[in-house]
């Protein structure tokens, strides 16, 4: 079994302040009357009731659930996924420190593929981490985590946790549930695996039994930013076992996760029927845009997210086109890591299919261009 740091082996530390919502839970009856935790509940918020409305104001005077209780249990229910085994956040960004201060210390080693997601590597250095990065495996129409190679890495360097987005950001690839599973067994006993599914409302198997699993010396991370619209809004959450997520409430913000945010969460997951048509559509976009681009011989690689990874000839030329559509209004990614930087990525919104908006991208694939 994976190891936590020292310092969080004991009994402590206990969280101060786990909210009124959650001493309401524990005493089993509601507390009408808040004299006691220091909230402007008398600020009469006329400019914001103005602005926003009352529906909106009334979410704001008090701290948040710190269990977010309402939220997992839509998630719960959702996805057959057991409510022990949920931890809700401040999104997947916020989980990825969170799971980086419960597993390592400063001066541990961390691992994951050279270009991917670049908040953890950010997150790993910023607490201490010395991070290995091996490279993607490249091929005609393949860019994916090598998983032998974060495997060989992770024992050659002793590495406490190994991240992998799956599907992976920025390349867009999906590595099979069996492939993950063997990752899992091929890492050191004593080695995390830190599985980002940011994008896994995307896959087709998006519903499956593996889905809801948690998985020894795993801590899964989902997003409500993608499908579910919320990225503003800051809220994700965590499948584990309630072993390992009880650590990670050691070390976590209290209320990290707004009252409004919440309330918010909650609307949507009691509307799945939107989500799942927000997901097909943007599924039916990504599928356009990327037969649209093989039209015009670029190279496309296979997605299973909201975006499609476009690898263009050099880097210069991503350069250029990423320059020239900034120039006229239009962002899209180009890759910041030196091995990946001749990639585009391009969010499968509508407005990406719009006739001319990625003229620039259209023209740099003209073979008299290229």
């Amino acid at each position: 079994m994976p190891r936590y740091p020292d310092h969080l082996t004991g009994e402590g530390p206990v969280n101060p302040f786990p909210g009124i919502k959650v001493l309401e839970r524990r005493i089993g009856r509601e507390i009408p009357h808040r004299l006691g935790s220091n909230e402007g509940l008398d600020m009469p918020h006329r400019a914001l009731r103005e602005h926003f409305g009352d529906a909106v104001a009334q979410h704001v005077y008090c701290y948040g659930d710190a269990e977010a209780l309402g939220v997992r249990q839509r998630l719960s229910a959702l996805q057959n996924i057991p409510l022990e085994h949920l931890l809700v956040d401040a999104g997947a960004d916020s989980l990825i420190a969170l799971a980086l201060r419960t597993t390592c210390k400063a001066g541990e080693t961390v691992v994951s593929t050279a270009g991917t997601y670049p908040t953890f590597g950010y997150f790993a250095q910023g607490q201490g981490c010395r991070l290995i990065e091996p490279s993607y495996h490249e091929a005609p129409g393949v860019l994916a985590p090598n998983l032998e190679a974060l495997a060989a890495a992770a024992h050659q360097e002793d590495a406490r946790l190994v991240y992998l987005a799956n599907p992976d950001n920025p390349s867009g690839h999906l590595h099979s549930d069996s492939a993950i599973l063997k990752l899992r067994e091929e890492l050191p006993e004593t080695c995390w695996l830190l599985l980002d599914e940011a994008y896994g409302d995307f896959r087709d198997d998006a519903d499956s039994d593996f889905a809801s699993k948690a998985l020894p010396g795993v801590i899964r991370l989902r997003t409500l930013s993608k499908a579910h619209g919320l990225a503003g809004l800051r809220i994700g959450y965590a499948i584990a076992e309630p072993t390992v997520l009880a650590m990670m409430m050691k070390v976590r913000i209290h209320y990290a996760v707004s009252s409004f945010t919440q309330a918010a969460a909650e609307v949507v997951l009691d509307h799945p029927e939107e989500v799942r048509q927000h997901i097909a559509d943007v599924k039916a976009r990504r599928e356009q845009l990327a037969l649209h681009f093989i039209g015009l011989g670029a190279d496309v690689l296979p997605s299973a997210t909201n975006f499609i990874g476009i690898r263009l000839p050099s880097v210069e030329l991503a350069t250029a086109v990423h320059q020239e559509l900034l120039a006229e209004g239009v962002l899209v990614a180009r890759l910041a890591h030196p091995e990946l930087a001749n990639v585009i990525r391009i969010t499968a919104v509508e407005e990406a299919l719009e006739p001319g908006k990625l003229a620039a991208l259209e023209k740099a694939l003209q073979p008299s261009t290229r």
